[in-house]
């Protein structure tokens, strides 16, 4: 190779630009693959049963893993992870078996509202209540539109169950219904309703306001949404925001930190192994980490600054498994 003195002064700059871009270039590269490594995926102890479109919530470090669709069928098995021990544990099983339905934890008690019963897609209204002390079952007022494939989250104590799917006369069709109980009063009250009506959506708190996030419509996963829209208890009205960047539905949405994270999901052609993030205070989407294998119709809790992503089918529109897969920041 001739030297740098030999060379014209129009080549040597060519060659010092070219060298420059090549280090550059690396020094991205190694700093693109260094941010991984701030988050990561790690696997815990698997359900004890394979099931997809089951609900999940957690009370004092424990988690808990309701309904589904299992290998023999729709399931009434309640699982319980002791996070501590590291352990699964059966319970008592649901009054009767039902999939796509909601579980929130309230004053250490865990609301199952709504779903859908028996193959057939039944929507129901169910409100069955589980008190973990006693590991007993009871039923508080029943939801006002029965639904499945609906979202819930508890804000100040009271849990708002938006969306989902219900029965006009022989098909499932959306429903805009934003309805919110009252475990004190054991009382259900309507409040505005959602603006884009969709089922298997998801909805997470943050900073007292409820945001509700993806679905598809008509119960049909070729017709998936990137709605983003947040409802505020305080003034009871919905905002549209920053879409999805994924449409996608049958995902699960979990507050880590200062975001939402919107996990997995479902289409026609495949599962999603997205983990999005929206971040409220700037109205901005991030790509993080993706889950290690799609998965849609799981259940997700946030513990202990983890996300815990759970059971879930791994292919389009059935299949069940007994992943548990744990996103930790670090």
């Amino acid at each position: 190779m001739p030297s740098t003195a030999s060379l014209k002064p129009e080549t040597v700059r060519r060659l010092l630009n070219k060298f420059l871009f090549v280090f550059l270039f690396f020094i991205h590269s190694a700093s693109a693959q260094a941010d991984p490594q701030a988050s990561r995926w790690s696997e815990s102890a698997p359900l004890p049963t394979a099931r997809t479109e089951i609900a999940a919530t957690q009370i004092d470090g424990k988690i808990y893993v309701v309904g589904g669709f299992a290998n023999n069928g729709v399931s009434d098995a309640m699982e319980m992870f002791d996070s501590a021990s590291g352990q699964w544990q059966s319970m008592a099983p649901l009054p009767r078996p039902l999939h796509h339905a909601t579980a929130t934890a309230v004053e250490g008690k865990i609301y199952v509202i709504g779903g859908f019963h028996s193959g057939s897609w039944t929507p129901v209204d169910s409100n069955y209540i589980y008190d973990p002390q006693k590991d007993e079952w009871s039923e508080g007022a029943p939801l006002p539109t029965a639904r499945g494939a609906l979202a819930a989250t508890a804000i100040d104590g009271r849990i708002y169950a938006v969306g989902g799917a219900h029965r006009q006369f022989f098909r499932l069709v959306n429903t805009d219904a934003n309805e919110v109980y009252d475990p004190a009063t054991n009382q259900w009250k309507s409040l505005a309703p959602l603006p884009t009506p969709r089922d298997h959506l998801a909805v997470a708190k943050f900073n007292g306001k409820l945001y509700a996030i993806g679905g598809r419509v008509n119960v049909n996963y070729n017709e998936n949404l990137d709605a983003n829209e947040v409802y505020d208890p305080a003034t009871g009205r919905w905002s549209t925001l920053n879409p999805l960047p994924t449409a996608r539905s049958g995902i699960v949405a979990l507050v880590l930190n200062d975001g939402i994270h919107v996990l997995g999901g479902e289409s026609g052609e495949k599962t999603f192994t997205e983990n999005e993030q929206y971040l409220p205070s700037t109205d901005q989407w991030k790509n993080l980490v993706p889950i290690p294998a799609g998965r849609h119709g799981s259940g997700g809790v946030s513990l202990n600054k983890q996300l815990h992503l759970l059971g879930g089918g791994p292919r389009p529109g059935g299949g069940g498994s007994t992943s548990h897969f744990v996103y930790s920041e670090k």
